[in-house]
């Protein structure tokens, strides 16, 4: 039954506006001659009748108003009623006055049919929708004791938004209680029925007074201090509350009530989000191949997403991580018909390898992602570290630089080459310093990107606390002076793009990581946000710094100097050459002991190739004396 009424549905419609239009026009005479309608004007209305409403089934038709679905209507729908009612009232009272004017056509005719036919038409879609959304049958005395009650801070736009999705979807069984904004002028109003209470300072008395179970933040424009000052004026509560994303996350700016979730870190941090020269990306990524190491982590995986929107004609993935690997062909695959994707299992430290994937796909654009990160780890596998992150750059690096179609390579860094004092921070330093050494007149330009933390990677801080903290605690903080820059993986990835396309060669682009965060307030929030008092439910114990880690990180060397790029966000820093004139021969000694030597000798020839390098002070004063 309902399939056949599918079918035939635009056939019913059109039946069912003639017969409101005719209701209507009948009714415009009934009201003009207070519903006792002389002979003489009943026989204009059956004379005018069939041109009135065929007129209007016409021009109906030709604005598109037997497609929509009216479970679904809006604004925009009665706007178009009202412009079709009003053609056609204009069409009906031309009409009139030109043909019917001797028989006495009223004028005021049209212009009451027009006003009937927008309130039956739009009225009868917009009462389907009431219907549809339970509103019909909805009043404010009517009890609705097991619903969720929700108080919505931000009177907004957003938050109009979000009242209505709420109200659209009576399953979700929740009940808006009434808003808070701080705009004196928005007090006492109502939005879709429901009143502006107060302010947010007033938020917990108002809460207890309407008894609340629920917070929604409607606040999507607020800055990471904002939204620092907004949960502090809330956590006395102890209600959950839910945000909508930033406005940069959402799509056109719209608001639906699936994109509700809880606070997260990221959304306290206050980072601005990203502005991107993308025609200038677009230049050395659209329509070209781009190979990506360590395609499987998470800024490898990020970049692959980044790269995917600026259509290369193919995307190559590396990495060693075969599930890895099966998981990025599952995500991306279908996402741009028009660059092919290729996945491919290998290590970076395989020269055989790598030279075939290379010469296999003959890439134009490289970014070198695969790399050790793990400090305390590290430190206790000097060989691997030594291995992944200076032998595989310089396994790449050197194939790219034989090849002659890799116009640009790209390695990605970490602010924990600065003045390191951890062997993973010490590869890497290595690895930059290698990647400045390449001749600058062979075509491919070769550059580094260095940045820190980005939030939610895998075995990054937040995660681990937040597991931590979901088991009850305690929550481990290494020590509570200890800090760190952090910036959210999407920015770091889009801001690798950028610098791709600025550098000329030879670059180390440092990117904005703002201010350093202490881990312990990071720690701290999360318990919070977690709807859980620190050091009461949730105790947090300090570890000491472990093997390699510093209290600060830096992100440029002292004998670097920064200049400033086309884009506010990513850096410049030419740097000294600090390194000995044997460095590639060291490099290649320090590769060929890797699995022979013993720690404290490769620690050694590490400290030779890195003066700067902290990991062991009496190992590079006897490094530099010994020349060894």
């Amino acid at each position: 039954m309902k399939n056949q009424i599918l079918k035939h549905r635009r056939i019913i419609i059109i039946i069912y506006h003639s017969l409101i239009f005719i209701a209507a026009y009948w009714l415009a005479y009934a009201l003009r001659f207070d519903f006792d309608i002389p002979v003489r004007h009943w026989n204009v209305f059956l004379m005018t009748l069939p041109i009135a409403a065929g007129a209007q089934i016409f021009i109906f038709d030709r604005f598109d108003l037997y497609q929509g679905w009216w479970r679904y209507v809006g604004l925009r729908d009665l706007t178009t009623i009202i412009k079709a009612s009003l053609v056609s009232a204009l069409l009906v009272m031309a009409i009139g006055y030109l043909f019917f004017r001797q028989s006495g056509f009223p004028r005021s005719i049209p212009i009451l049919d027009f006003g009937l036919v927008v309130g039956m038409v739009g009225g009868s879609r917009f009462g389907i929708r009431a219907f549809r959304e339970g509103q019909l049958f909805s009043f404010p005395w009517r009890s609705q004791e097991d619903a969720l009650r929700v108080m919505i801070v931000g009177a907004g736009d957003a938050g109009e938004a979000l009242g209505r999705e709420v109200h659209k979807h009576p399953d979700l069984h929740c009940k808006i209680v009434g808003y808070l904004d701080d705009s004196p002028y928005k007090q006492n109003m109502r939005i879709h029925g429901c009143k502006v209470l107060g302010r947010v300072d007033q938020a917990k008395e108002i809460c207890v007074k309407y008894e609340v179970d629920e917070i929604f933040l409607a606040i999507p424009s607020a800055t990471g201090k904002q939204m620092k000052q907004l949960l502090g004026s809330l956590e006395e509560i102890g209600l959950p509350i839910k945000t909508v994303p930033g406005i940069d996350q959402t799509i056109d700016g719209r608001v639906t009530i699936n994109q509700l979730r809880e606070v997260q870190i990221e959304d306290l941090l206050g980072r601005e989000p990203v502005e991107l020269n993308k025609q200038a990306i677009a230049h050395y990524l659209k329509d070209k191949k781009v190979l990506i190491t360590g395609a499987a982590g998470s800024i490898g995986a990020e970049i692959c997403r980044q790269v995917l929107a600026f259509d290369p004609s193919e995307l190559i993935l590396v990495d060693h991580y075969e599930n890895g690997i099966f998981e990025m062909e599952r995500e991306l695959s279908g996402l741009n018909p028009r660059a092919r994707l290729l996945f491919f299992v290998g290590d970076v430290t395989d020269p055989q390898r790598m030279g075939s994937i290379l010469r296999q796909t003959r890439p134009e654009v490289v970014f070198h992602a695969a790399a050790y990160k793990h400090v305390p780890v590290m430190e206790s596998n000097l060989g691997e570290a030594i291995k992944n992150n200076i032998s595989g750059t310089k396994t790449l690096a050197d194939l790219c630089l034989a090849l002659d179609y890799v116009d640009r390579f790209v390695m990605i860094s970490t602010d924990k080459a600065v003045n390191p004092s951890s062997i993973m921070g010490a590869t890497k330093r290595i690895a930059e310093r290698y990647i400045q050494h390449l001749p600058s007149t062979n075509k491919t330009k070769f550059l580094t990107v260095r940045f820190g933390n980005v939030l939610g990677s895998a075995g990054s801080v937040i995660p681990i606390f937040k597991e931590q903290i979901q088991k009850g605690g305690p929550v481990t903080v290494t020590h509570p002076e200890m800090t760190r820059y952090f910036m959210t993986i999407p920015e770091a990835t889009q801001l690798v793009l950028q610098a791709g396309a600025m550098g000329q060669g030879r670059e180390i682009f440092v990117l904005d990581m703002g201010e350093p965060v202490k881990i312990v307030d990071l720690a701290t929030t999360l318990i919070k946000l977690s709807g859980l008092k620190p050091g009461e439910d949730i105790k947090i114990e300090f570890s000491g710094i472990r093997p390699g880690e510093k209290l600060y990180e830096e992100l440029n060397l002292d004998s670097e100097r920064v200049s400033r790029t086309g884009h506010a966000k990513v850096f410049i820093f030419n740097c000294s050459d600090l390194s000995p004139e044997d460095f590639p021969a060291q490099i290649q000694e320090l590769i060929a002991q890797a699995d022979s030597a013993s720690a404290s000798d490769l620690k050694k020839l590490i400290a030779y190739l890195v003066p700067e390098y902290q990991g062991s002070e009496h190992l590079v004063s006897t490094a530099m004396k010994t020349g060894t």
